[in-house]
């Protein structure tokens, strides 16, 4: 490079020629050969025959993803059959009936709204295994018949106990001294004999702190927990039901259904938590057996839960109502997975209050809090207004009842409501009467309950315009009325002084040994060491004279005997 740098004329830097060079025609083009054609071959024609099986194929397999758009109106009846195996259509929902079984299977037992449905967004099919098929599809080849002859469980022949490599079996029972097991049929005769008290106590005790259990969740009772029941009933005689979300607002329809299914008897029962007897002469080998759902069924459509203008409601009142569900304070706050007992009564509380019912939802599933509002509508009754923000707004409807008497209607005023001043056709801008107390139902059978009980005092009339002084004079006067009634006691009243010549008149007749009762006179209950304690000695020698008891007076009459 430097010895052409340092050449005269030279750039080694040079452009490119702007203009190519013309073409000569009369110059010999150069000698190319073609390249290789392709060969090109016919297709084949496909001779492949028609697969006889495409034809035999389950519905199950032609099901549409769940993403798509699939919606067929249904109508009470038989939507679809296979012989003797149909799909119904019923008060209960969709169902499947198949031929010898004792009840109609269903997904979910409890958990079924009443509503009826309008359409299905998949085709109908059982969701259980062909009953040609010899076996459920695990997609692996069967394995060999094992040259072993394993005997069938028997409740009433179980494994001797510290057998080497058995489970731990309960026997049947518990029996009465001389009395054994017996084949049955009925759910009578299986419960047997109703359980007595110490029985119920020694079967739940050892279960309250061990954690197997049947999980109950927001489906409810479904039908593959029916077989989890008995395979827990196989070595265990009461089994653990542990419950929570949505169907423990309405326990007892739960408790219902798992006593109606598994044939079994409830023994115990707290909050979320149910214990299911198997029953005494329950034998794990005449159990019922029922198919399994090998998935889940899409679940129906039904109708809307919340409308536009519901019921008894115009659609702008509606409006002005969920507006102003936004400014009122939740009842409660409902936890995931929680347990909700007491969510009716506290709606239906809260009602005597408010014409407007909220309750907070956030963290919840949406179906979850959507399933809570449906069981809500049929048990208060309410009406439901607005999921909107994770809230579950109510309003009560017109034809709300309270729960309570009815109190004086002179301190209610019906057209006028505690919380938002909107209770029946009366205007809530209207200026009530200063001197007239509002108060609920609830609150007026308290103070009903307590002038009764003479724990509170109903002036007249008369007596409103009393002054300060009289006013004071005759709350005085009824607080030492209250008084006396609830530490009201027996008392000893003696015409001397000190009562000495009295109790010796009675105690040398005798009158006083026959209707001295010690254990009524001096409970256990009514007083602790604690009070002994705190009690003063000196007030105590103040108020009850020296020697005026009736000990002392037994102790100076044997004192004069000699003993």
């Amino acid at each position: 490079m430097a010895i052409l740098a340092s050449l005269p004329g030279v750039n080694p830097f040079s452009s490119l020629p702007s203009k190519p060079p013309p073409n000569d025609p009369t110059a010999p083009s150069p000698s190319t050969s073609p390249p290789i054609p392709i060969p090109k071959y016919p297709p084949k024609p496909r001779t492949t025959p028609p697969n006889p099986r495409k034809s035999q194929q389950n519905p199950a397999l032609k099901l549409p993803h769940r993403q798509t758009r699939y919606y067929k109106p249904v109508k009470p009846g038989v939507i679809s059959s296979e012989g003797d195996r149909t799909v119904l259509l019923g008060e209960s929902g969709v169902s499947y009936q198949l031929p010898g079984a004792p009840f109609e299977f269903q997904y979910s037992y409890s958990e079924t709204p009443q509503a009826k449905p309008l359409a299905i967004r998949e085709p109908a099919f059982l969701p259980f295994a062909p009953p040609t098929m010899p076996r459920p599809w695990t997609g692996k080849q069967p394995l060999k018949k094992s040259k072993k002859k394993i005997p069938l469980f028997d409740s009433f022949n179980p494994p001797p106990p510290g057998k080497k490599g058995v489970k731990f079996v309960e026997t049947p029972g518990p029996f009465p001294f001389g009395k054994y097991p017996r084949e049955a049929k009925t759910r009578e005769e299986i419960l047997g004999e109703p359980l007595k008290r110490w029985e119920i106590s020694m079967l739940v005790k050892p279960l309250l702190s061990d954690n197997r259990q049947v999980n109950l969740g927001r489906d409810g009772l479904t039908h593959n927990m029916l077989d989890l029941i008995h395979t827990h009933w196989k070595r265990r005689r009461v089994v653990k039901v542990k419950c929570k979300g949505v169907p423990t607002v309405d326990m007892d329809n739960v408790c219902r259904h798992l006593e109606e299914k598994t044939g079994g008897k409830i023994i115990h029962r707290v909050g979320g938590v149910v214990y299911l007897f198997r029953g005494r002469n329950y034998n794990y080998r005449s159990r019922p057996e029922y198919p399994l759902m090998l998935w889940k069924p899409a679940a129906p459509v039904y109708p809307k839960l919340i409308q536009e203008a519901p019921e008894g409601l115009t659609k702008d009142e509606a409006d002005e109502f969920r507006e102003k569900g936004k400014y009122l304070l939740p009842i409660c706050k409902l936890a995931k997975n929680g347990v909700y007992i007491t969510l009716v009564k506290d709606v239906r509380n809260a009602f005597e209050g408010s014409p407007l019912v909220r309750i907070d939802c956030k963290g919840m599933h949406a179906s979850d809090y959507k399933k809570i509002g449906a069981k809500l509508k049929e048990m208060v009754p309410c009406v439901l207004l607005s999921f909107d923000d994770e809230q579950i707004l109510m309003w009560r409807g017109k034809d709300w009842k309270s729960m309570y008497p009815e109190g004086l209607s002179a301190s209610v005023p019906v057209n006028l409501d505690i919380a938002c001043g909107l209770d029946g056709p009366g205007d809530p801008n209207d200026n009530p009467d200063p001197k007239i107390v509002r108060s609920s139902p609830k609150m007026i059978s308290l103070w009903e309950r307590a002038i009764e009980s003479n724990k509170a005092l109903l002036l007249d009339e008369n007596n409103l315009d009393l002054g300060p002084d009289d006013l004071l004079k005759k709350v005085e006067e009824f607080e030492g009325i209250s008084q006396a009634t609830e530490h009201s006691y027996p008392a000893l009243v003696f015409s001397s002084e000190d009562g000495t010549s009295v109790l010796m008149a009675e105690w040398e007749d005798g009158s006083q040994t026959e209707n001295y009762n010690e254990d009524d006179m001096y409970p256990e209950d009514d007083i602790t060491d604690e009070e002994y304690d705190d009690c003063d000695s000196s007030e105590l020698d103040s108020i009850v004279p020296l020697g005026s008891l009736p000990v002392d007076q037994i102790a100076d009459k044997l004192s004069q005997k000699g003993i």
